[in-house]
């Protein structure tokens, strides 16, 4: 092996034994990795689209207004333990959430939709007008003058360190504190409601206890920084300090599409799916082998460092793998070899000229490369379109990983065809192999002039 040879074989080794140790096994990888990080539609669970109403947000506000729901619903999955969750923005008002393991869609959208919002309240005096209506009375918002305005107490002025305790009779409280403006405010309120209740309402209804009664602790006396709300079960408490510790989406969602998955169907589809890679993976290496013989053989040593390499950087970035993805990566394929099919086109020319192999090799991939770089061009430009298309236009998760799948691959392919193919030529150009003319030809049937 001639020494300038030397430093790019080695590199390429390297890199390829790396990407193995990345791959195998897929569910994790020897260097640590994560698994493969399937889709929903082939890991099962639900799959909602939101749509966000800025009615009441000021124009120019509204970006802004999505990134913070956006991060109040990972902060509510993320208390929920779901694994590997996807949440997005789609469009400029939607956003997606995909939950895997979660078929329950009842569930999943009273986890994300839920305002969260606990807002006080007063009983109303003769002639106002009343916010509720429950079975204690009617009620209007409770209200302190902060800064010359009155604003209406609520838990927008919780610290986000809400927990569930006993108190000393061991019945559950849910405990919260004030930050400095409610603390202000509640020192206000229960000085003017001692000995009155104080009702608790979440959204349009009042918080019940477990006894289904709505509560209104009566106020004994002046609080400030901190208080608690009793008579909750303690799975009601549990799931409403994780919602209000999650913090509360700043704009109202309309949920505007579901789906579940079945895992089983899912499963279907990642066995079927490996399947048709391996048998296509099969077939691209033997029409190779059997059409360009020694060159093929090459080019299909290429084509395992491309495909170890691709599924080493879906782990790693990682890539969620829909099967709209998977589909992609099938086809990159059997594009992975155009590159080759071209040089080795190009190669057979040079060398009906008369042309020695080693030159015929470096002629073959000069006169190819033009061809091969714009065609790669206009299928990253494909792909682009397919992602700006799926992230905004028609609000596409699968064909968002559709279009980076297949750019990733014809990238991948790109390089191993011009740079890994051309160096394994270079280096058996060089060798007693490169004698037999024959191994160099395409076959047609019978061996050529």
């Amino acid at each position: 092996m001639a020494r300038r040879h030397r430093v790019p074989f080695i590199i390429i080794a390297i890199i390829f034994v790396l990407a193995i140790l990345v791959v195998v096994p897929l569910d994790r990888g020897v260097l640590g990795s994560k698994g493969l990080q399937l889709g929903l539609d082939l890991k099962g669970g639900t799959h909602l689209v939101y749509r966000a109403d800025f009615s009441s947000i000021e124009p120019g506000a509204e970006a802004e207004a999505l990134t913070g729901a956006i991060a109040v619903i990972e902060k509510r999955v993320d208390a929920l333990g779901v694994s590997e969750p996807v949440i997005q923005k789609l469009g400029e008002d939607r956003i997606v959430v995909e939950l895997a393991g979660i078929s329950e869609i009842e569930k999943a959208k009273n986890l994300i939709g839920q305002t969260a919002l606990l807002e006080f309240g007063e009983l109303i005096e003769e002639g106002e007008e009343a916010k509720w209506v429950d079975e204690l009375g009617e009620w209007k918002s409770a209200t302190a003058v902060v800064d010359g305005e009155e604003v209406e107490l609520s838990s927008r002025y919780f610290k986000e360190n809400t927990y569930v305790s006993q108190d000393n009779f061991g019945q559950v409280v849910l405990a919260f504190e004030w930050d400095e403006t409610g603390s202000q405010m509640f020192e206000e309120i229960t000085k003017r409601l001692l000995n009155q209740p104080l009702g608790i309402f979440l959204g349009d209804e009042p918080l019940r206890g477990d006894d289904g009664i709505p509560i209104a602790p009566i106020i004994q006396s002046v609080i400030t920084d901190r208080g608690i709300v009793e008579g909750l079960s303690l799975t009601e408490a549990t799931e409403l300090s994780r919602l209000l510790n999650a913090g509360r989406i700043p704009v109202p969602l309309t949920p505007i599409y579901e789906q579940t998955v079945s895992p089983i169907l899912g499963s279907d589809f990642v066995d079927m799916s490996l399947r048709a890679g391996i048998i296509g993976l099969i077939l691209v290496i033997v029409f190779m082998m059997v059409y360009y013989r020694f060159p093929g053989a090459l080019a299909s040593a290429a084509l395992m460092f491309y495909v170890f390499v691709v599924l080493a950087i879906f782990k790693l970035v990682p890539v969620t793998l829909t099967l709209a993805g998977i589909g992609g990566f099938v086809l990159s394929i059997g594009m992975a070899v155009d590159a080759n099919v071209l040089i080795f086109e190009r190669l057979k020319e040079e060398l009906r000229l008369g042309r020695t192999l080693g030159a015929a090799i470096e002629s073959g991939f000069k006169r190819a490369w033009p061809a091969i770089r714009d065609s790669n061009i206009t299928t990253f430009i494909v792909c682009a379109i397919l992602y700006w298309l799926g992230s905004s236009i028609i609000a596409s998760t699968p064909v968002m990983g559709f279009a980076i799948t297949l750019a990733i691959g014809v990238a991948v392919s790109m390089f191993s065809a011009v740079v890994v193919t051309r160096t394994f030529l270079r280096i058996f150009g060089h060798t007693r192999l490169a004698q037999k003319t024959t191994l160099f030809s395409v076959y047609s049937g019978r061996e050529n002039d």
